[in-house]
């Protein structure tokens, strides 16, 4: 029996649907709220119970980012949408070098949705939150009509701190700087793929959702004139890269032979008529720095767990036209063009 009197019987987590009456704002709702969201989300600013959450940032420039995520489908081997929509957000705030304070989350739920896979998602999301000392502090709940949905949106917003003395931005490449990438390229997209067409593939593949910001903060310490870092998510490296060209009006040049992939994502990327340069990334960055600091960024980057892969891959260029170029592993070179549509659409 349930402790909350609010609530003589407790909700059927194992066989119960979510109804209409959960985003209705009544004790339905209530009760979700508590014997889902907070029990497992539980933390001081969260515990206050207000439409918002009140604290006190510490001194530098705050950082912002909202992110909605509609990945289908919502579990994949190596996450799920709930872990991914923290990591997602988390990413987004730390790529401004910034130290990621607070979450908060918003669900559009589809009238009919197992609560048990419910408390799945939030069981990840409270776990992602925990392990990256981030957590969700406010949100909001929604109910649409059966066939109104696909089971559960999440949106979350972060909020972070940059430190004194660290700008980094899309538009500070500048001629001659290096390109670096944190890791093997592809993970993401392809694991949600061969979950969503059931593809069994001989090896395994998982997706590499992941909260960067430690990674982050060493290679902030240890290069603090950085110029610019993106994580590579929807459209993957290519699509990046020219967002990072246009932005700061510079070209840039990689080099295929030096873009990490692993094989098993390279041979399913082949089968499936992908190219893994625009597949999706959650736990890779792109790292823009003066070249003579790109030794010393690397090393850095190769000493922490999640940028073990990571390689210089190319240089900025001055270019009128902020084409991307590769040289290919025969020696030739093409443009790597932005993404035309949606190779992988519902990826994150």
């Amino acid at each position: 029996m349930t402790t909350d009197r609010r609530f003589p019987v407790r909700l059927d987590l194992r066989h119960g649907t979510v109804d209409m009456s959960h985003g209705a704002g009544g004790r339905a709702m209530a009760q979700l709220i508590a014997e889902v969201f907070q029990a497992h989300l539980d933390n001081d600013l969260l515990r206050q119970g207000n439409d918002q959450a009140l604290f006190t940032p510490p001194p530098g420039r705050l950082v912002m980012s909202t992110d909605g995520h509609v990945v289908s489908p919502l579990f994949f081997p190596g996450g799920d949408i709930g872990c991914l929509s923290v990591h997602g957000t988390i990413n987004d705030v730390a790529m401004a070098g910034a130290r990621p304070l607070y979450l908060a989350a918003g669900f559009i739920l589809e009238e009919g949705f197992a609560l048990q896979d419910l408390v799945r998602i939030v069981v990840s999301m409270a776990a992602a939150a925990n392990a990256a000392g981030v957590p969700v502090v406010t949100g909001d709940t929604k109910v649409v009509e059966r066939g109104k949905g696909d089971g559960v949106f999440i949106t979350t917003t972060g909020v972070g701190v940059v430190p004194a003395g660290v700008t980094i931005s899309g538009d500070l490449a500048r001629p001659g700087d290096a390109i670096l990438v944190s890791g093997s390229l592809g993970d993401h997209g392809v694991a949600v793929l061969s979950r969503r067409e059931n593809l069994g593939f001989e090896v395994k593949i998982a997706s590499d959702t992941a909260a960067l910001h430690g990674l982050v903060a060493a290679m902030v310490a240890a290069v603090p004139d950085l110029h610019c870092l993106r994580d590579p998510t929807r459209g993957g490296l290519a699509t990046t890269l020219n967002e990072l060209a246009h932005q700061s009006g510079v070209g840039m040049r990689i080099r295929e032979s030096a873009i990490p992939v692993h094989p098993a994502v390279a041979a399913a990327c082949e089968l499936l008529g992908l190219d893994p340069l625009y597949v999706a990334n959650e736990g890779k960055l792109i790292a823009i720095c003066p070249a003579a600091r790109a030794a010393e960024l690397l090393a850095v980057m190769r000493a922490h767990p999640l940028g073990a892969a990571a390689s210089l891959i190319g240089e900025v260029v001055a270019d009128p036209h902020r084409f991307v170029q590769m040289e290919t592993a025969f020696g030739g070179s093409r443009i790597v063009d932005w993404l035309a549509g949606e190779q992988l659409p519902r990826i994150c």
